[in-house]
This record gives C-alpha cells, structure tokens and sequence, in this order.
C-alpha cells in the first residue's frame, strides 16, 4: 500500500513572532498519511535556496519518497501568516519556483503506480489526473478547501474518486445536496468538514456524521489536511466512513494542538 501526494510544497513564515516551517496541502497531508504507517511519495518542485534545503532536509527526515521530488532554479513558494488569537490569517502568497511547476510523463507514469494519488486546489496538478487514471485507474483524492463553486469542482469531477470541502457553516440542505451532487455525478465519497462542528459524508446511499476530538488548539494550520490524511489512510485500510471519520477528526485533534501542520 502506498500513496503518491503531487502538487505544491512551501513555507509559512510568520515574520510578526518570528517562527516558519515547511508545508504545502500535499507536503502536510502525506506526513500525517506516513506517520500513520503508509509510505508516501511526495511529487512537487522545490527552490534552489536555503528554504528549498530545509525543505528537502525536513522531507528526508519524515521518511517520504522524493524519487521525483525536483529542486528547480530559484526561490521556494512562501506564505506569508499571521495569528489572530489562536487561529491562522493567510497573506500574501510568493509563488517562486512553482509558478513554472511542470510534472512530467514519468512523474505521471510513477504516481500512477501508487494505490491512491492526492493533490489540492492550488497543487497545480489538476492535468495529471486524467492521465493518472488512464494508465492505471489508481484512486484519486482532491482538497477543494473551501472553494465550492472554483472552477476546478467541476473540471476534476470525472477523475476524483474521494473529494473533501471546507465549508464554514454546520450540516445544512445545501452542503447536503452539494455532496450527493458530486457523487451522483461520479465521486466515491464526497466529505465536508466543519471546523469544530464535525464532519460529513456522502457515499450515494446515505450520510455519515463525524464528530470531534477535544483539542488544546495551538494553531488550526494544518485541521483539514490533517483530518484528510486520517480519513485517506483508513479508506485504504478497507475501514468503513464512519471509522475514516473518526480517525480524520482524532488525526486532527492532535495536529491543532501542537503550532506545525504535523506531529513532531
């Protein structure tokens, strides 16, 4: 069993209290999927600079695959954050050497040799995935975040099998029928999650309800992708949705409670 996470890796730096630390949707998510015990490969272009070095320092460290992890000529991605209380405030965003991200024919020839591929909304690697899922029909799973109506929703619908929603309100009609309008149209699982008013899902014959974890929060950078590993790594157990939820909202719980997006 294993899991390839392609898309984008970066660093958040918080300049106002003085901390950063390396991060990405796929770089988080496929951490937490191998701390959980499955091996991942992490597909993805870093910077040439001294980030990039701490990048790939902290990606060895983890034990993840960077077979086809790439350093390319210039900066690595940075988010710039800052904390409101206890909670993250994104700001500006310096793309760096992902502005020219490119994954390749044998970068999609070998995560097509993994049991699932993940990748995100801002991953950049929307195009591999019908190409993934022609060479060998591997599971595919998409972070949307909390952008419902991106236009992406609808272009990655036929290749996702697993598709996971940030929505910023408790289980109400809408996000009901959001979800079983993606999975009558094709997906597997459609989940949302609702911040600290649990979770969701949809598998076409019926919903399933996840709750949470009491948590000393620290910082919420990291709740969902956390919360997608957990779920990823129990579907590929063979678990059923409400085990998936469980162990999405427990992976969670204890990832908000420390200030980095993983367990250290």
């Amino acid at each position: 069993m294993k899991v390839a996470a392609i898309g984008d890796n970066c660093i958040d730096v918080y300049e106002r209290i003085g901390r950063k630390y390396p991060t990405g949707n796929v770089v988080d998510t496929g951490i937490n999927i191998q701390k959980l015990g499955i091996p991942v490969s992490v597909i993805s272009t870093t910077g040439s600079d001294e980030n990039g070095k701490w990048m790939v320092e902290t990606l060895t460290k983890e034990g993840v695959d960077l077979s086809h992890f790439k350093v390319g000529d210039g900066a690595t991605a940075i988010t710039y954050m800052d904390m409101d209380g206890l909670d993250r405030v994104h700001g500006d965003y310096v793309e760096g050497v992902l502005e020219n991200i490119v994954f390749d024919d044998e970068d999609i020839r070998f995560a097509s040799e993994h049991d699932l591929v993940h990748t995100a909304l801002w991953g950049k690697a929307e195009d591999t995935l019908p190409k993934i899922k022609a060479l060998s029909g591997t599971k595919i799973s998409f972070d949307y975040a909390d952008r419902l109506d991106h236009e992406l929703v609808e272009k990655t619908l036929p290749y996702v099998d697993y598709g996971f929603y940030s929505y910023h309100k408790e289980r109400a009609p809408f996000i009901e029928g959001y979800l079983k309008d993606k999975v009558d149209r094709g997906m597997k699982i459609a989940v949302a999650t609702f911040g600290d008013k649990g979770s969701l899902a949809y598998d076409g014959k019926r919903y399933y309800e996840g709750g949470i974890y009491p948590a000393q929060l620290v910082n919420t950078v990291g709740a969902g992708d956390s919360f997608i590993a957990g779920f990823l790594y129990e579907i590929l157990m063979g678990s059923d949705i409400e085990k998936c939820l469980d162990t999405g909202a427990r992976v969670a719980a204890r990832v908000v409670s420390t200030f980095h997006p993983w367990e250290d």
